[in-house]
């Protein structure tokens, strides 16, 4: 008998919880793409669609195929669509994911070690880096030897600045995010976003 794991365990639950919530104040909360079966949202580069009757979250891979959603992309939008500020809006301004945790007065240490490593990954291939980014909606933007600013979702974005190593210092890659996010999303989920954020990079990298 197959195991399930706490994740898909914690994620079916959300799903069945969603369904519960008032789908058309979020339609027009976020001015969403909708039909009788779905509703749709654009996150970090991928069009991802939300059952409305059972809640499942799937995206759209670049074979024009469904795939469902993982665990940090499902609760993203979960907590995005059920659990968002009431009049919750971008600032424009960006903050370090280090700052961020500073503001939280919980002890967690949420994404701990979540980039360390992958740095070295993007050494010197600015070019590859940058193709990644524009592929994911990203425009220029920022400081760095490769800047930019990436959609999170179509009303919420996020930007990354990464350094090349030189023979003083270690690659440097650096998340920001909107000043605002945690009127969107939780802190906790905010490192759920980040690790879709990275994989779709790493992604990249590897193709």
């Amino acid at each position: 008998m197959e195991r399930i794991s706490n994740y898909e365990i914690t994620k079916r639950r959300v799903q069945g919880e969603f369904v519960k919530y008032d789908q058309p104040k979020m339609i027009k909360k976020f001015s969403l793409k909708h039909d009788e079966e779905f509703l749709y949202i654009k996150f970090i580069g991928f069009v991802y669609r939300v059952n409305r009757k059972n809640g499942l979250v799937e995206w759209l891979n670049k074979d024009k195929q469904w795939v469902e959603g993982d665990f940090d992309e499902s609760l993203t939008i979960y907590d995005l669509f059920c659990d968002s500020k009431e009049n919750c809006h971008a600032s424009g301004d960006y903050i370090n994911l280090s700052s961020l945790s500073a503001l939280q007065s919980s002890s967690k240490k949420l994404g701990e070690g979540l980039l360390g490593g992958k740095n070295r990954l993007f050494d010197h291939k600015d070019d590859l880096l940058c193709k990644i980014c524009e592929e994911l909606g990203g425009t220029k933007a920022g400081k760095g030897d490769v800047a930019y600013e990436i959609p999170l979702f179509d009303f919420l974005k996020c930007r990354i600045q990464f350094w090349n190593s030189d023979d003083e210092f270690d690659a440097q890659l650096q998340i920001f995010m909107d000043k605002n996010i945690l009127q969107f999303i939780r802190y906790e989920t905010v490192w759920y976003a980040v690790t879709t954020l990275m994989k779709r990079l790493m992604e990249g990298l590897e193709n």
